[in-house]
């Protein structure tokens, strides 16, 4: 999976290509936590993603709370129909915030 991460002063953007699962939610975690955050807003792009696991959606729900912790948050956006509808069968759109 390819991270890339634009900062501007109204969000951070994380834009990931190909697939997030058990190994590659590891190094989006990793590339996050890395991170310093100024931006009040996180979006994650996912308009490249092939696919995402239940490791994936955990890994966002972990930076969603970690956001929170710092008054900031999580977004989604550009979700394909593969992760909407993964999205729509585990709930998590109703749980993270979709643009």
């Amino acid at each position: 999976m390819e991270i890339v991460i634009n900062h501007n002063k109204e969000e951070m953007v994380i834009a990931l290509t190909g697939r997030l699962d058990t190994v590659t939610s590891l190094d989006l975690l990793k590339a996050f936590n890395e991170e310093d955050i100024v931006e009040p807003v996180v979006t994650v792009d996912m308009k490249n993603l092939e696919y995402i696991s239940s490791a994936g959606l955990r890994a966002l729900l972990s930076m969603k709370k970690e956001l929170k912790t710092k008054d900031k948050v999580l977004e989604v956006a550009n979700l394909n129909k593969v992760c909407t509808e993964v999205f729509k069968v585990t709930g998590f759109i109703n749980i993270l915030t979709v643009k």
